[in-house]
């Protein structure tokens, strides 16, 4: 994206006008400090401030956008801090998103790399042209180094060519420093810029905000998704010291509950009353969920995702020397973000409010407490802050928690800031869902080369009957179903895929890596099967597959360098190895599983190396504590969790049932980072995918087991 001259100069003003008091107690006002364009401040101690645009849940972008702002600017790493922007979409969308702004998708750095690069570019050449001015002399011969101007004899700190600095016209395509020139870029020992914060206590999460005469709400919810309110009976809440009131929601949705602080909300819940009608509520069972899904697979499927006919495919496969066939089941996941759902609504003396929210998609929100409190758009404010982990719960279609809290603010005298609160069980029961899948395939093999590749597929839409359906969903495919699958870099003849929609029986939403996380475990499996039947060595098999194109020489390479750094074929006695590998979000990860033991006395995960390409390397550090958090997460889910449905009500209600991955669940993590020049992407999600189909290929290698319906540990599998 290029930087106009009106796009800087939107809503800075140049420079800003800071009122406030001297010494002597008189007011008094100065030029102190400036906004050279929306994405880069200076303060008059030439302290430089990067305005995010994208929320922190802890996968980096405030370290990596603030990265390429420093690294043009000629600054150091301790002389910029941060900031999040405002709910402003027409500048601060996300690029890759449209007319909106949002966090999602590991698009951070991939959607503003030369913006932000370019955001401080023009900054450092509009300072260095203040410096010419002031001393007289040439711009060419100046330079800004560790956030000093430095050149013609002279050196003086950038604070003294801010104010100068902001009355300049911004230059519309400022040069960019070269990879010769980087300091920054690729420095694997940069370090998080909020790690101190958020160790010392300092930082603010959503949860920890406590505002003046704030009250606490908590939400009274359907045990089925569709219930509704008919009655309730607060009485019993009315013992409860601290409590306010209760009111049913206007969506009737389900009961507010408010009170002073946190704990009384929860026990006057506790003792509310509420009588559902469950007239239009979910009532299957997961075991009929899962029945219908997997008869799906038995008919020919709604869509064609290829474009091969699905006969010609079958056909082909029949005539092969061996075929291998399998049928995969993936159940219900919740997010379980560490810091459950929260968010505050103020009133503010103009008459509007300001939300506070670790708000992922702030456009969705913004534009719903505008209409629910009948507020123009510039009425409401979104204070966007830290949050305590999503991987994806945040940002959903209907911007649901915030609606609440909206509502559960309406329906007060609006004086009071309401702080909405979801606890654990919560979110674990009431929330959304990676929704469940079923895959059939069959694979035909010849002189031990594929001939045929059916691939049948059948779940619950994430995008249909959303606001992203437009946009999401072509010739009645949503391709968040399939992804992975349709797109393989994989050079397979005679590729089928096919997709059948089933009923949603929960709010369904993407997780941490999206169709992904399903579509590469059949995928990977389905390889080291089709090599078995080949006879051939599983990574050797796959390279057959990875020619012809840069996207397939791309996960070639990650494929051999994980393999040689694993050691692959090598694996030391009483440990057997198993791999994958996948491109997600324009990244490709390849991992090597580790393991000892078996399925009936215990796997141990030995270890896990990971080979990544995600482009130019911005943090290395950020980039390596990224695959090993997607792979922690991705292994953790399919070794012991699901989200199960009696009677249409979520059975688990916290982490002794829904069980969080353990830091001794897996001994060892290395991360190898391919050096690349192609444009940066994704790593928030891109190590999920692999992680779990390497783990399956080496219980496979050490076993015979071929695990494929999840969670493991339902099928047999134990781990020590």
């Amino acid at each position: 994206m290029t930087i106009s001259r009106r796009t800087f100069l939107a809503g800075s003003g140049a420079a800003v006008l800071v009122l406030g008091l001297s010494p002597s107690g008189a007011v008094a006002s100065a030029k102190t400090d400036a906004a050279l364009n929306p994405f880069v401040k200076i303060t008059s101690e030439g302290k430089v401030i990067a305005v995010v645009k994208h929320f922190e849940m802890g996968q980096g972008p405030t370290t990596g956008l603030s990265t390429l702002i420093a690294e043009e600017l000629g600054v150091g790493m301790d002389q910029i801090d941060y900031e999040f922007a405002p709910s402003n979409p027409e500048v601060y969308n996300n690029l890759l998103f449209g007319p909106f702004q949002g966090t999602g998708g590991s698009t951070a750095i991939a959607n503003s790399f030369n913006q932000y690069r370019q955001a401080g570019a023009a900054a450092r050449e509009m300072l260095i042209q203040a410096a010419a001015d002031a001393w007289g002399v040439d711009a060419g011969g100046l330079k800004i180094v560790e956030g000093q101007v430095t050149g013609a004899g002279q050196t003086a700190s950038i604070a003294e060519f801010v104010v100068a600095a902001a009355e300049l016209e911004a230059p519309s395509e400022p040069r960019l420093t070269t990879p010769s020139e980087w300091r920054l870029i690729g420095n694997p020992d940069i370090r998080r810029l909020d790690s101190k914060t958020k160790t010392n206590g300092q930082a603010m999460f959503g949860m920890d905000l406590h505002l003046p005469e704030q009250m606490v709400t908590v939400i009274a919810r359907s045990p089925q998704k569709g219930g509704k309110v008919a009655s309730f009976d607060d009485s019993g809440s009315a013992q409860v010291k601290g409590f306010i009131r209760a009111a049913t929601l206007p969506n009737l949705a389900g009961v507010a509950v408010y009170a002073e602080d946190t704990w009384a909300a929860f026990q006057a819940r506790e003792a509310l009353q509420v009588e559902w009608d469950m007239s239009d509520a979910e009532t299957r069972s997961s075991d009929e969920i899962k029945a219908e899904i997997m008869a799906a697979l038995d008919f020919a499927p709604t869509y064609n995702a290829t474009g091969n006919e699905q006969s010609e495919v079958a056909a082909a496969i029949d005539g092969a020397q061996s075929v291998v066939e399998e049928t995969f089941y993936f159940p219900l996941l919740a997010h379980a973000p560490m810091e459950p759902l929260n968010c505050t609504i103020e009133p503010d003396a103009d008459g509007g409010v300001t939300l506070h929210d670790g708000a992922q998609m702030p456009t969705g929100p913004h534009m719903a407490l505008a209409q629910i409190l009948e507020l123009p758009m510039d009425k409401v404010r979104v204070k966007t802050m830290l949050a305590g982990g999503s991987f994806g719960r945040r940002a959903t279609p209907d911007a649901d928690y915030q609606v609440e809290a909206a509502l559960a603010f309406a329906i007060t005298d609006r004086t009071r800031p309401v702080k909405l609160v979801w606890s654990r069980e919560d979110d674990l029961r009431s929330g959304y869902y990676r929704p469940a899948f079923g895959h059939k395939v069959r694979v035909g093999v010849t002189d031990g080369k594929i001939v045929g590749w059916e691939h049948q597929v059948a779940g619950q839409s994430i995008m249909k009957g959303t606001p992203f359906e437009a946009f999401a969903v072509r010739d009645g495919i949503d391709h968040s179903s399939i992804e992975g699958t349709n797109d393989t870099p994989y050079q397979i003849p005679q590729l089928f895929v096919g997709l059948t929609d089933t009923k949603k029986a929960t709010s369904t939403l993407w997780w941490r890596s999206v169709g992904h996380t399903h579509t590469a475990y059949v995928m990977e499996v389905m390889m080291d099967m089709a090599a078995k039947a080949a006879g051939a060595d599983p990574v050797e098999f796959r390279l057959g597959y990875l020619t012809g194109s840069e996207d397939a020489d791309r996960k070639a390479a990650v494929l051999q360098l994980a393999a040689e750094k694993a050691n692959w074929g090598n694996a030391p006695a009483g440990r057997y190895h198993g791999v994958a590998v996948h491109k997600s979000f324009g990244s490709y990860v390849a991992e090597v599983a580790e393991i000892s033991g078996n399925p009936e006395d215990g796997i141990v995960i030995e270890n896990i190396t990971c080979a990544v390409d995600c482009g130019i390397p911005i943090n290395p550090d950020v980039i390596k504590a990224q695959m090993e958090g997607g792979i922690g997460y991705g292994i953790g889910h399919v070794m012991r969790d699901q989200i199960t449905l009696a009677g249409g009500a979520v059975e688990q209600f916290n982490f002794p049932d829904y069980e969080p991955l353990r830091i001794s669940d897996i001994r060892g993590i290395d991360v190898h980072i391919v050096m690349s020049e192609a444009a940066p992407t994704g790593v928030g999600e891109p190590s999920t995918p692999p992680s779990a189909p390497a783990l399956a290929n080496a219980i496979a290698a050490a076993s015979g087991v071929m695990v494929a319906s999840l969670p493991m540990s339902e099928e047999g599998v134990l781990f020590a």
